[in-house]
């Protein structure tokens, strides 16, 4: 496995001979934050192989995750209970108030405040909304104000040497108390080292977890998601458009509409009568329609209209 030097930073923790020794009393429980991504399943499979059990595995559901990290949802659940781990934990963000149309998924907050999600404007509270928070939320429903050890699935890559620069200089407010560790690095983890222990493992490899219509994805990335997640995406960018002032879509710069329809991803009529739909005045009057409802049913027509088969996620 690997051998490479560890990263640079002060190891919170080590992790050895079955158990965690670090600044929590021993038997302090251990909850892992999973994103049903290639990093976060491997920090599981790698857990059992060296003897520690966690507590407690959490994900947390914006409703708008790709179709292929939904269906590693069921392989997971299977795998864990072969291990005798805990099952995966689901849970969502419950919103209460709303200004415009209610809504249960990132999705349906975009399409009720007609906006792109946080990331877009290069701020990250649509996952301290939608993950971060309902994640402290349930660690604290089942573990109450004990402090707990909290395992989060970033490499020794570059970019996630980065992301962990960044989490590590900031406290969690409503736990403060909690201990965030970070195992692949302190094994010296890198992506190919994880995709080799998920193949290890027998499981298939889950690929890259996010939101079907987050500004992080690669276009690459874009051509492989399924007809109705790209019409969705050219709904959230045309509905959130007449507020755009700092940037054009998605991708900041500019917009994914613009290469779903360059790559000819979707039919240009298709496109054109969306945008002229949703970029005008509010489409949603009715205030008691969910917006995922609305959305969806969008969807299904558009579906309907090209390909005459309706499979919405």
């Amino acid at each position: 496995m690997a051998t490479r030097q560890l990263p640079l930073f002060d190891l919170p923790v080590r992790l050895e001979n079955g158990a965690i020794v670090g600044p929590l009393p021993a038997g302090s429980p251990l909850v892992v934050s999973y994103g049903i991504g290639t990093d976060s399943t491997a920090l599981i499979v790698e857990l059992q192989r060296r003897g520690i059990r966690p507590d407690a595995i959490l994900f947390s559901n914006p409703g708008n995750e790709k179709v292929i990290t939904y269906e590693y949802i069921a392989v997971m659940d299977s795998w864990l209970a072969t291990v005798d781990f805990p099952p995966l934990t689901i849970v969502r963000y419950q919103p209460q108030k709303f200004k415009w149309n209610p809504y249960r998924t990132l999705a349906g907050n975009c399409i009720s405040n007609r906006t792109l999600p946080s990331l877009a404007f290069g701020y990250k509270s649509c996952s301290l909304k939608w993950k971060g928070a309902v994640l402290d939320k349930e660690v604290t429903h089942q573990f109450g104000g004990q402090p707990v050890y909290r395992a989060v699935g970033y490499d020794c890559s570059p970019k996630d040497m980065r992301r962990f620069a960044t989490a590590s200089g900031k406290a969690n407010k409503e736990r403060p108390d909690d201990v965030f560790i970070y195992p692949l690095q302190v094994w010296g983890y890198d992506r190919r080292d994880c995709e080799r222990i998920i193949d290890e493992a027998g499981l298939p490899q889950p690929g890259k977890s996010s939101c079907h219509f987050c500004p992080a994805m690669k276009p690459e990335e874009v051509d492989e998601l399924p007809l109705e997640q790209l019409v969705g995406i050219v709904v959230i960018e045309a509905n959130a458009s007449p507020n755009l002032e700092t940037v054009a879509g998605l991708w900041r710069k500019s917009r994914i509409t613009d290469y779903i329809r360059e790559r000819g991803l979707l039919p240009g009529d298709v496109i054109d009568r969306l945008w002229a739909k949703w970029s005008g005045a509010r489409v949603i009057t009715d205030m008691q329609l969910l917006s995922e409802d609305v959305l969806n049913q969008e969807i299904i027509n558009v579906m309907e209209e090209i390909s005459g088969k309706v499979q919405v996620v």
